[in-house]
């Protein structure tokens, strides 16, 4: 469920270090190439090309695993999974609170709803996604209530044709 409000595979920290570190891995690998070749006395001209090629295949094989590494843990690294979760609607507004930290959306903010078999998801302008397990309500009729009052909230975000619970 995670995965459905995460909206890439990894994040732009993550492609950061990936294209900072590979070409400082990449240099390190032609230097140490460099000193291992000429010390066996090559002629020049090899040791440059072999130094590059030992260089390039250094950077991108670490460049690969980094990015393998992000996949790894791209879920649950956010609160939406561990922190207890508190939805209401309130007038002309949708509340959530996370532990310590409240949010108002205005239902003018809501742009999409999106219901599957087992959750809802809200989108937003301006916010990141909304998910909400239809376990949370502990009732079929209790969830089928909000989603109902959130549907009609929202003024059309949640399409006519679609099955709303």
């Amino acid at each position: 469920m995670t995965s459905a409000i995460r909206s890439g595979t990894v994040g732009p920290t993550t492609l950061y270090y990936a294209g900072v570190t590979a070409p400082v891995i990449g240099a390190s690998m032609a230097l140490v190439s460099q000193g291992a070749l000429t010390q066996i006395e090559m002629s020049p001209y090899w040791v440059t090309m072999l130094s590059a090629i030992i260089a390039a295949m250094a950077g991108v094989t670490w460049y690969l695993i980094f990015m393998r590494w992000a996949y790894r843990h791209q879920h649950g690294r956010a609160a939406e999974m561990s922190q207890n979760t508190e939805v209401r609607l309130e007038g002309e507004q949708l509340v959530v609170r996370r532990d310590l930290v409240e949010t108002r959306i205005d239902w003018e903010a809501i742009r999409e709803i999106i219901s599957k078999r087992s959750y809802t998801l809200v989108l937003f302008d301006g916010a990141d996604p909304l998910m909400l397990p239809h376990d949370w309500f502990g009732e079929k009729t209790a969830c089928e209530i909000f989603m109902r009052r959130l549907g009609q909230g929202s003024k059309g975000a949640w399409p006519e044709t679609e099955n709303q619970t």
